[in-house]
């Protein structure tokens, strides 16, 4: 079967959505041509050259106004009034419990109707897959639900995990012909809120970096005695638990550097924090940063430390194992799935500022041999799972299953 496939993301591209344009990149040297629709991102800062070539071929149905959505909204109606009506219908199910009011979802319509005049111009789409099971889903639903092609979505979590009721996650399994989870625990998260029919829909198809990334060997291992940690400065992040740990590391006298690359809503109570602590000399904040900054960042520090209370399961740890460098991080959803206590870093329990203290003390005195020998545990094991070219593969196959239907 000849496949050509329609991405739609919320906001495209995104400094935090490098996983995504890597993604489509495999799928393009598989030979499948990917079209890109995203909201928004027209005029998102980048810090990437590839986002920013990334931004010329990607279509935003938002960019031109409120015209656009109107228009096309009036001519699928007119078009199809039968299929216009369920849709309106859908969105109104979709609203009832949702967290956000009816007119959202009179919006969501309205971008259904401009995707689906934009794929009949375009042709030939024979797959739309969309990114996050939020409002992207909810837009590509009902752009099948308006006659548009087949629609499949993957669910990263946490967002999703925390709301599924009132996103209609269920709904969107029940219609989609297949859907994504990027960890076993994120499908067990989804069959949660599916019909037991549907189960066989959800596959698990993990984020993947490119074998470039890996390079041909581990990067030079530092003796530095600095940690990363690289995300959003958010809620879910955990980092003003991590400037707690970083603060009784400091009272016992270790020397230690602490580097927090990212920025976020919460970058203001985590300044706070280190200046309440007195840490200004030892944990410093880099604000966004490129890719290959990222990658500078993991090669300059002993290890990646997460203590995340929420995830899905964190690209930054593929790309840490990926050069060698071990990996601290929480319990917590899909992450060790990836990382093993004692084998590839440290784990300890989420929302335990002594436990995140106590395994920094523990990598802080591993000996080089030790954390070499977790960094290429590490390595063997992202090349083994994390593989973009075999994920995307992977993704192919479920397309295909899903078009041939049950027992093809």
């Amino acid at each position: 079967m000849t496949m050509r496939v329609a991405y739609l993301v919320n906001q495209y591209p995104k400094v935090s959505h490098t996983f995504i344009r890597r993604e489509i990149a495999a799928l393009e040297r598989h030979g499948v041509p990917v079209l890109r629709f995203a909201l928004r991102g027209w005029d998102a800062a980048v810090t990437d050259a590839e986002d920013e070539a990334e931004r010329g071929r990607t279509r935003y149905l938002l960019q031109r106004g409120v015209w656009p959505l109107l228009t096309s909204t009036l001519r699928v109606g007119l078009a199809a009034p039968g299929r216009w009506a369920a849709a309106l219908a859908l969105a109104w199910r979709m609203s009832r419990r949702a967290d956000r009011p009816w007119p959202y979802h009179l919006i969501y319509l309205a971008e259904a109707c401009l995707l689906c005049r934009e794929l009949q111009r375009a042709g030939g789409v024979t797959q739309l897959h969309a990114h996050f099971g939020t409002n992207a889903a909810e837009v590509a639903m009902l752009a099948t639900a308006l006659g548009g092609p087949p629609f499949s979505f993957t669910v990263h979590g946490p967002e999703e995990f925390d709301k599924p009721e009132f996103l209609g996650l269920g709904e969107k399994i029940r219609r989609a012909n297949a859907v994504v989870a990027i960890s076993s625990y994120g499908r067990s998260q989804l069959w949660r809120w599916a019909a037991a029919v549907d189960w066989p829909k959800v596959t698990v198809v993990h984020c993947g970096l490119e074998p470039a990334f890996f390079g041909d060997a581990a990067a030079v291992f530092t003796a530095a005695r600095r940690l990363v940690c690289v995300g959003r400065l958010c809620e879910q992040k955990g980092q003003l638990l991590l400037v707690e740990a970083a603060a009784r590391l400091a009272a016992d006298g270790e020397v230690f550097e602490l580097v927090l690359a990212g920025d976020g809503e919460m970058r203001p109570q985590v300044e706070a924090a280190i200046a309440r602590h007195g840490l200004q000399a030892r944990v410093r904040i880099t604000g966004w940063i490129s890719s290959a900054q990222v990658r500078d960042e993991l090669a300059a520090a002993r290890a990646l430390v997460l203590p995340s209370f929420a995830e899905g399961l964190p690209v930054v740890i593929m790309e840490a194992l990926a050069i060698g460098r071990p990996v601290l991080g929480t319990y917590v959803a899909g992450i060790p799935e990836l990382v093993r206590d004692g084998i590839e870093g440290w784990l300890f329990e989420a929302g335990s500022a002594e436990a995140a203290a106590r395994a920094m003390r523990a990598c802080l005195a591993a000996p080089e041999e030790a954390l070499r020998r977790m960094g290429e545990s590490g390595r063997l094991r992202v090349r083994a799972r994390h593989d973009v070219d075999t994920e995307a593969a992977r993704l192919l196959d479920t397309w295909r299953a899903a078009a041939a239907g049950p027992g093809a």
